[in-house]
């Protein structure tokens, strides 16, 4: 048996395939080396096969030019698009590096084998939390769905406009401080009130040492309020995948 393949249908699949290498190499949940580099590609080469029949009406000519420029084009919008959805599932880390400062946990740093970066424990806890609860949830099936379709609105000979790239990024890098500081916000007020708490007692009874005292009680309220948070989380990133579709969409239009 012989499978053949057009040579419109085979520039698409190639170019297709590098978009999405692009985007899977930056993209949450795949950007992590939980998924081993041989398998990205392989990934890759998939999802391409899936877009190939709708991505060959628009294949460049078979030059070196009209390639080339389609080639770091579509590696451009991967790189773009990755970026995007990376910004906004940021949020959740950024919460937990918020409960590692606030919560005294800050001073700890472990190595991060995933990341191969030095993080915080809540930080690096709550990143791990958004990349299960992303594929537990099916919203890594949303995201994948969102990227596939900006093959019919952002065909393979398209370029990308940098003012509309700037347009939305940065409101969405915006949003990200604002989701980070209303996932982490409760806690945070809780524990800022804590200290002050510890302070007023200790102007009242110095002989308590609540300096040493005030290290198990942070302890002990930032497990506990970590605990009861867990419960928004699934929602949480039920709406963080969809703002990340959101953003894919308005950028490719």
């Amino acid at each position: 048996m012989t499978v053949s393949f057009s040579q419109a249908t085979l520039i698409a699949l190639l170019l297709s395939t590098a978009r999405i290498v692009a985007w899977v190499t930056i993209s949450p949940p795949f950007a992590t080396s939980g998924l081993p580099h041989s398998i990205k590609p392989v990934v890759a080469v998939g999802l391409a096969l899936a877009v190939t029949p709708i991505a060959a009406a628009h294949a460049p000519a078979a030059q070196v030019t009209p390639l080339v420029d389609s080639l770091f084009s579509n590696l451009a919008i991967g790189i773009a698009l990755g970026f995007g959805t990376r910004l906004i599932f940021a949020a959740v880390e950024s919460a937990g590096s918020l409960i590692d400062l606030f919560g005294g946990f800050s001073l700890s740093f472990a190595l991060d084998p995933l990341s191969q970066n030095n993080t915080s424990i809540f930080g690096r806890f709550y990143g791990l939390l958004a990349t299960t609860l992303i594929f537990a949830s099916q919203a890594h099936m949303l995201i994948i769905a969102g990227f596939l379709r900006t093959f019919q609105t952002f065909p393979l000979d398209a370029s990308m406009s940098l003012s509309r790239l700037d347009q939305h990024l940065v409101p969405a890098l915006t949003s990200m401080f604002v989701a980070a500081l209303q996932i982490a916000g409760p806690l945070i007020i809780v524990l800022f009130i804590a200290d002050l708490a510890m302070g007023l007692l200790n102007r009242i009874a110095p002989q308590l040492n609540v300096f040493a005292l005030s290290f198990p009680l942070k302890i002990m309220l930032t497990l506990g309020l970590v605990g009861l948070g867990f419960t928004l989380l699934p929602r949480t990133i039920e709406s963080l995948a969809s703002q990340s579709v959101q953003l894919v969409s308005d950028v490719t239009g």
